[in-house]
């Protein structure tokens, strides 16, 4: 067995997709809801600052608070939606895994964070082929698809103490779906008292770490 076919368990004795991403996928414990913080968490800037030592750094404090999302910029400059001749879940599996927000790829489906996430963590995991509703993908994408949802909560627990997860496919434009003509599950990892106002009132959702830097940490926990 090669290295590399070591690295994706291609064991010969495991026939199916599900049942080698089985393999990874149980080198994790299983999710178990992170209790509630006694006390509430100390953030910290991203150089690892807390920000209760704001007085100690250049800078005069006002009544504002800011949020830092680089990523709007995406929204500014070329707007929400892909070009209707360019499906990006065909294209990712194309660029690097750094480039293309890809955290693990297994043999006919892949995972990936979300480039618009409603939480921290927010990944989806898609079939290879370009395939529209859950009902034309084949029983190995759909039994992998399912494994790799598995690994993705244990991943996450691990490294957010998540407490819970909104799980699930919008299927067609009618049902929600962004990109309806490419099959992906979402899993957005859920905290308590992760919503607020801003969403609702100000469209906008708070964040607190970089995407590159989530993708990162996810495909170093995500088992080898």
């Amino acid at each position: 067995m090669t290295d590399e076919s070591h690295r994706r368990g291609d064991d010969p004795a495991l026939d199916e997709p599900a049942e080698r991403a089985a393999v990874h996928r149980d080198s994790l414990p299983a999710f178990e809801p992170a209790p509630e913080p006694e006390a509430p968490l100390v953030a910290e800037h991203a150089w690892g600052a807390p920000t209760q030592m704001s007085s100690e750094l250049p800078g005069v404090p006002d009544e504002f608070q800011r949020l830092w999302t680089p990523y709007r910029m995406v929204y500014i400059q070329q707007g929400q939606m892909p070009q209707e001749h360019a499906c990006p879940f065909c294209r990712a599996p194309e660029l690097g895994d750094d480039e293309g927000l890809i955290v693990a790829r297994g043999e006919t489906c892949f995972v990936l964070l979300n480039l618009y996430p409603y939480n921290t963590g927010h990944m989806m995991v898609c079939p290879y082929r370009h395939v529209g509703m859950y009902d034309q993908a084949t029983t190995e994408e759909v039994a992998e698809m399912a494994v790799l949802t598995q690994t993705a909560m244990r991943v996450l627990s691990q490294l957010t103490r998540c407490q819970g997860f909104n799980i699930g496919m919008n299927q067609g434009r009618i049902a929600g779906a962004g990109i309806a003509d490419h099959l992906h599950q979402h899993i957005v990892p859920r905290w308590s008292l992760d919503s607020n106002f801003f969403p609702i009132i100000a469209k906008t959702k708070a964040l607190p770490i970089l995407l590159e830097d989530m993708r990162r940490d996810i495909q170093a926990a995500w088992p080898a």
